[in-house]
């Protein structure tokens, strides 16, 4: 009787360390991921400003109409 309840308990402990080692790798990777598209925010945002400077200062908001 206490060794079979032994026994439950170390295969419930077994699945949840392997759960864990499992989640543990989720995030690892999912981590890994965002800082990939964090980078390629950056990248992004440098080309636009770079594109935007290119093109004349980029602050069109503040330009008079070309009727005027």
């Amino acid at each position: 009787m206490i060794e079979d309840r032994l026994t439950e308990i170390e295969v419930k402990l077994t699945y949840q360390e392997d759960t864990v080692q499992e989640l543990n790798m989720l995030v690892y990777q999912q981590q890994k991921r965002i800082d990939q598209l964090e980078k390629t925010c950056e990248s992004l945002i440098e080309h636009i400003r770079s594109q935007a400077q290119l093109a004349g200062g980029g602050n069109v908001a503040n330009e008079r109409p070309p009727h005027y």
